[in-house]
């Protein structure tokens, strides 16, 4: 699972068993800030390798992705190893809620919350402003933490 989350983000089969072991090792360092109320350890552990992941693309200033390439994965969200790694009532929401922005908008909070790129990043690829882009991804991540909370309060 970890592993499958790691290679989902670097796209490099020896980064993404750097970033497992990483993982591992951080959460035995680490094991006395776990909070059982906050998620299962399965979300934890795939929230720090995620994390871990984001920075190891970062740190090798990974080439950024064809923006042609992002219908695709947007369109196949579901598919993804994430999914497999994350198989929980919540990450289906968060698929569900991304698919109802604007186009333009869930490409940027893919590009940021997925593949980690920054603001400056999604606006050289998107070929916006700077300000554009922050605008485009933070809207985003608003009209997601508004759907998000109504779900959570529907019967």
């Amino acid at each position: 699972m970890i592993f499958g989350v790691a290679m989902t983000v670097t796209r490099d089969q020896q980064l993404a068993e750097d970033v497992a072991q990483q993982t591992f090792e951080r959460a035995c360092r680490h094991a006395q800030v776990y909070d059982p109320r906050r998620g299962s350890v399965r979300t934890w552990l795939t929230a720090i390798a995620h994390n871990l992941a984001i920075d190891a693309v970062r740190a090798r200033r990974a080439v950024p992705v064809d923006p042609q390439d992002l219908a695709p994965l947007l369109d196949a969200m579901t598919q993804t190893p994430e999914r497999q790694a994350i198989a929980d009532e919540t990450s289906a929401e968060v698929r569900e809620a991304i698919s109802g922005l604007p186009h333009d908008q869930a490409r940027a909070v893919v590009m940021a919350g997925v593949y980690g790129m920054t603001a400056q990043q999604v606006a050289d690829v998107e070929c916006v402003p700077l300000g554009t882009a922050k605008s485009r991804i933070r809207t985003a991540l608003e009209k997601l933490r508004a759907s998000l909370r109504d779900r959570q309060y529907r019967p």
